[in-house]
Parts: structure tokens; C-alpha cells; sequence
């Protein structure tokens, strides 16, 4: 797995355990719905750090919560 697919999957686990839909969450957090629409998206490559920094605080949850999930502890190594 990759890191963008990490951070989506995140993502969508979230707002399952909010129980709330994309479009609340873009709503929660100031950006467009759009926005979380790209992220979860399989063939965007990149999301920036604000992003992710904004779509957690609409999940009310610290970036610290967000990225000790263990699904980032699975990681490849991404050289390119």
C-alpha cells in the first residue's frame, strides 16, 4: 500500500466511526467537497499535509491520532 492510499483509507475509516458522508466532512473542515472527493480518488498521487491537517480537524482528531493507525506501519518504501 501506498501513502495516498494510506491516507484515503484512513479517511474513510473516519468518517464511518463519525458515521458522517464525505460532504459532511468537507463541511466540517473548511474545504470543498471536491477536495475530500480528489483524496479518496485511487489515481491522485499526492495530498498535501494541510489537507490531511484540516480533514482531521474535522474529524476531531489530531494528526498524531491519524497517523498511529497501523495501516501506516505497513507501508512500502516509496523510492522513485
Amino acid at each position: 500500500m501506498k501513502v495516498k492510499d494510506a491516507v484515503a483509507e484512513r479517511f474513510r475509516l473516519g468518517c464511518l466511526e463519525k458515521d458522517i458522508k464525505p460532504n459532511e466532512l468537507a463541511n466540517r473542515s473548511g474545504v470543498t467537497p471536491s477536495t475530500v472527493y480528489s483524496l479518496l480518488d485511487e489515481r491522485r498521487r499526492d495530498v498535501s499535509i494541510t489537507t490531511i491537517k484540516k480533514l482531521c480537524d474535522g474529524l476531531d482528531m489530531t494528526l498524531g491520532e491519524f497517523f498511529s493507525a497501523p495501516l501506516f506501519d505497513l507501508l512500502e518504501q516509496e523510492i522513485m
